[in-house]
């Protein structure tokens, strides 16, 4: 029998100077470490080298979510001081969001915001709160709110974050972090590798603070996975299927895009879906979706690191990641990127 796979099987010491606080000059200037997951080999490449490892035929399916500027504070009416990050939006005046302060509001309490606005909380669910706003919320964020860097970026955002932290395709918003994996892609290199005959499919997934959350538990059967909404639209099962029946690789832009792939093929072939996904992967899981991955490197002990894992192999990844912390690569969102291709009995083809 299998023993339960453990959060400490995926943890890993990170020199702090390795994690990037701002991007690099340019987009497409990154390196790239490339892992194969079948024979285990490394190599260090740079970003702009997918005009060399991708062919022609070959999918690119990005996340086009876009970044709110999602962290605002505020006053309690008894006076508190109170940082409010929006989570999820659910109508039009309503949102799910985490609550920082020196005594938590209670149900029925009222935020004074910016901008004359307020907010009443409904209700509570662990560490999320259900807020009413007296203002439509993608519209208060956007008049009020800041750019919702990560936690290890220990700098204040500047104004160049607001473009920098953001996709160069990013217009679905509702994201309260990143798609990082898709920040190191510039117009040029899109046109590059649009002459070269790689074509370009989109999906929408929020991605919400809760991919940065811990792992709480050690035994990785007890983890409850955060919630996020995603969209799978025809279009682009139409345009893998027809990669696939050429011959062409789908190419996964991020670990979003993966899961919001595997989400709408959930029922052994990929359809047109919407909804919200708490799709936990880690070794063992068969991928139906994709062929490769274009990852940002990750936090340790997280179920983005998980979700590598089971693509190339735990062993081959930790491996990876510690090539790339001898060879100073950057981590994390403003950091470099991998490109990884399956293990063995990685992938689950009809």
């Amino acid at each position: 029998m299998r023993a339960a796979m453990q959060r400490a099987d995926f943890e890993f010491e990170l020199p702090g100077h390795l994690i990037a606080q701002t991007p690099a000059a340019r987009r497409s200037a990154s390196r790239l470490l490339c892992l194969d997951g079948q024979g285990g080999r490394l190599d260090d490449r740079q970003f702009t080298d997918l005009l060399t490892l991708l062919q022609p035929g070959d999918l690119l399916v990005c996340n086009d979510t876009r970044v709110v500027p999602a962290r605002v504070f505020g006053t309690k009416s008894s006076g508190g001081r109170v940082e409010m990050l929006l989570e999820r939006v659910v109508a039009t005046e309503r949102a799910w969001v985490h609550l920082r302060a020196s005594k938590t509001l209670r149900p029925g309490g009222a935020m004074l915001l910016p901008g004359g606005h307020s907010a009443r909380l409904i209700e509570r669910d662990d560490d999320l709160f259900l807020m009413e706003f007296s203002c439509p919320v993608f519209d208060f964020f956007e008049s009020h709110g800041r750019m919702p860097l990560p936690p290890y970026i220990t700098r204040a955002p500047d104004a160049a974050d607001q473009e920098r932290y953001q996709t160069v395709y990013a217009r679905e918003r509702g994201a309260v972090a990143a798609p990082t994996a898709g920040l190191h892609f510039d117009e040029a290199l899109f046109g590059a590798l649009a002459a070269i005959g790689v074509g370009r499919a989109f999906v929408t997934l929020h991605v919400g603070a809760g991919t940065f959350a811990p792992v709480r538990e050690q035994d990785l059967d007890a983890h409850r996975m955060h919630r996020e909404y995603y969209s799978v639209p025809a279009e682009t099962c139409a345009a893998i299927q027809a990669t696939r029946a050429a011959g062409g690789r789908i190419v996964a832009v991020g670990t979003t895009v993966v899961r919001s792939l595997e989400s709408a093929s959930a029922g052994g072939v990929l359809s047109a879906q919407q909804g919200d996904t708490q799709l936990f992967i880690r070794p063992g899981y068969r991928f139906r979706s994709i062929d490769a991955l274009i990852t940002n490197f990750h936090l340790p002990g997280s179920t983005l690191l998980m979700l590598c894992a089971a693509l190339v192999g735990r062993d081959n990844l930790l491996r990876a990641y510690r090539h790339a912390i001898d060879a100073e690569y950057r981590f994390f969102s403003y950091g470099d990127a991998m490109f990884l291709t399956p293990g063995h009995d990685a992938l689950e083809r009809p």
